[in-house]
């Protein structure tokens, strides 16, 4: 239906048998506030940085701050602005990485409320192998790249797990943006903490890591009833990149 694919501004009609807290959007995943309740009903929106100079070069970026957006990835911050331009957000959550806090800033022009970064946001930390071609790190650590590729949840590099790390960081930062005032929030972010996020909100496992995926640019939406139960009304939203005058 046409409207399954809107994001919403305020709280959808309640089913006639449902006209109390928002049992609807339950999706069995549990609670992100462990039961406790929400003052009010939340709707979070999540955003994938744009194109950077490693992903052209095809590095492996992980919580490096070299890379940079390119001008193509700046127009798409532009393009996701655009397409959010309607929605009254109440704060915005970003990486302080450059290329996630740089499509940040360009996403937020002209709004007055808080703009946060948050640590809990930040790309998982992928040690030596960060700033590697892909190609070269397939060659020359063929082991440990395919594990990272292949079963990323058992995934270690020195003594650290990068996708246990990122789950515990996604359950932080959806602390935090529930916690936040207001009802209505952006987070920006990376790739890899993103899918935590859709993961711990969904109630998948590490091993389900590589399960989902979203685009530079894309656009998650979630619903998070009082109860802290959140619904993923959306996942990667990418229409607004290829067509003018998309509104979510």
């Amino acid at each position: 239906m046409q409207d399954s694919l809107q994001i919403v501004t305020a709280p959808a009609p309640r089913h006639a048998e449902r006209q109390a807290l928002v049992d609807v959007t339950t999706a069995g995943a549990g609670s992100l506030t462990d039961g406790r309740m929400l003052v009010a009903e939340k709707q979070v929106v999540i955003v994938r940085h744009g194109l950077t100079t490693w992903n052209e070069q095809r590095r492996i970026q992980g919580a490096s701050d070299e890379s940079v957006l390119t001008a193509f990835g700046e127009r798409q911050a532009v393009r996701c602005r655009d397409a959010l331009s309607r929605v009254p957000f109440d704060s915005c959550f970003s990486s302080p990485i450059r290329r996630a806090a740089r499509f940040a800033d360009i996403m937020w022009e002209g709004r007055d409320a808080p703009l946060v970064r948050t640590d809990s946001l930040k790309e998982a930390y992928l040690g030596w192998l960060q700033g590697m071609r892909q190609e070269d790190a397939a060659a020359q650590h063929e082991t440990t790249f395919r594990q990272w590729r292949e079963n990323p949840a058992a995934f270690g590099i020195g003594d650290r797990y990068p996708v246990d790390e990122v789950f515990a960081e996604a359950k932080n930062a959806w602390q935090q943006v529930l916690d936040a005032p207001g009802s209505i929030h952006l987070i920006v972010t990376h790739k890899s903490i993103l899918r935590a996020l859709l993961c711990v909100a969904l109630g998948l496992p590490p091993t389900a890591f590589r399960a989902v995926d979203v685009h530079n640019g894309g656009i998650c939406n979630f619903r998070v009833n009082r109860r802290g139960e959140p619904m993923l009304v959306n996942l990667n939203l990418t229409s607004h990149m290829h067509t003018d005058g998309v509104f979510y």
